[in-house]
Formats: structure tokens, C-alpha cells, sequence
């Protein structure tokens, strides 16, 4: 495994799905900030249909939509249909992630803490879901949602010290030291 965050805001994403897992996994694309995001459901529950509104486009997409799509997540299908939509993606040379079917991923979605910009996670590459979750529980207690704000004071700070001309190796030892000044990590 490679981790990386991707910018959601730019990619078209598909998320196909049924049930809370879809809920869940909408929810987790709108946190990311999904702008380019299409939902399909054959039968979603009213929760779904409220949560994705205009983005909800039918049952399934069809094979040109899934060309056109960067990302594509399935959440709470079959096998067989999870099978066939993760084929068809990727014979389109499309990223997929199947929810807990790690054959059919192409990428895991970890368990993440996000406070803010902050985006802390948690991943097993696929081994231990259950302690991905236990572990990112863990940390939401370590890192509550004060960090948002920290963050943000942290990037103006950096900002600042930018604009006086420091160096990246000097910002780095500046915000160890910030850090350590404001007791953030004791």
C-alpha cells in the first residue's frame, strides 16, 4: 500500500450503493469534499435520498458513466453485481474500491479522524477493518475537535513565517517549537 489523500474537489467520483453502508460512504465523499459526486441506488432508503438529493441518478450507471468516472466506490451490493461493476470500471481503467472486498479494490479507504484540515488515518490494508475502527476511536480521543482550530492557527503561523523568508528546514524546527510552546502534544 501506497497512502495518499486525494482532492476530491476536482475528480469525478461514483459511489454505487445500497443501504446504511452507502450512507456511511456518502457521507464520508461529502466530509472529503466531493464535488463531482453521482449516486446510484436501486432502492435507497429515505435517509440516502435525502443525503445525495439531485446527485441521486437512478439504480445503476451506465457504461459510458463509468468511463467518465475517476473514482468508483460500491457499497452494500452482492457479489456477482460487485463483481461486474468492479470489472467494468476497471476495464475503463478506473480506480474502485469495493467496501470490504479486497480483491475488487484497487485502494482501501481507510478509518479516518478528521478535525478541521486535519486528516488523520487508519489503515490495515484491508487485514483488520475492526482494528482500523478501534484505533481511529482511540485517536479521536487524543485529537478532539479543538485541533481543527490549531491547524489553522498553525498555517497562518507557517504563512507568516514564509513571508519573513525562512526556510523550509527552519519553519519545521519553528513549528516543533510552537507546538511544543503551547503544550499541544503533552
Amino acid at each position: 500500500m501506497f497512502p495518499i489523500l486525494v482532492d476530491l474537489g476536482s475528480l469525478k467520483v461514483i459511489l454505487v450503493g445500497e443501504g446504511e453502508v452507502a450512507e456511511k460512504r456518502l457521507a464520508a465523499l461529502d466530509a472529503a469534499g466531493a464535488q463531482h459526486l453521482e449516486v446510484y441506488s436501486q432502492a435507497p432508503s429515505a435517509a440516502l435520498s435525502k443525503q445525495a438529493g439531485k446527485r441521486l441518478k437512478g439504480a445503476r450507471p451506465d457504461d459510458e458513466t463509468l468511463v467518465s468516472a475517476h473514482l468508483v466506490l460500491l457499497a452494500g451490493l452482492g457479489d456477482r453485481e460487485s463483481v461486474a461493476l468492479a470489472g467494468k470500471a476497471r476495464a475503463a481503467g478506473r480506480l474502485v474500491n469495493t467496501e470490504d472486498v479486497k480483491p475488487l479494490c484497487d485502494f482501501h479507504v481507510p478509518s479516518i479522524v478528521r478535525r478541521g484540515d486535519l486528516v488523520i488515518s487508519v489503515s490495515t490494508g484491508g487485514k483488520s477493518p475492526g482494528l482500523a475502527r478501534r484505533l481511529r476511536r482511540y485517536l479521536e480521543g487524543l485529537f478532539g475537535p479543538e485541533w481543527a482550530g490549531r491547524l489553522d492557527e498553525l498555517g497562518r503561523q507557517r504563512r507568516a513565517w514564509r513571508a519573513e523568508g525562512h526556510e523550509l528546514a527552519e519553519i519545521g524546527r519553528k513549528t516543533d517549537a510552537y507546538i511544543e510552546e503551547k503544550g499541544w502534544l503533552k
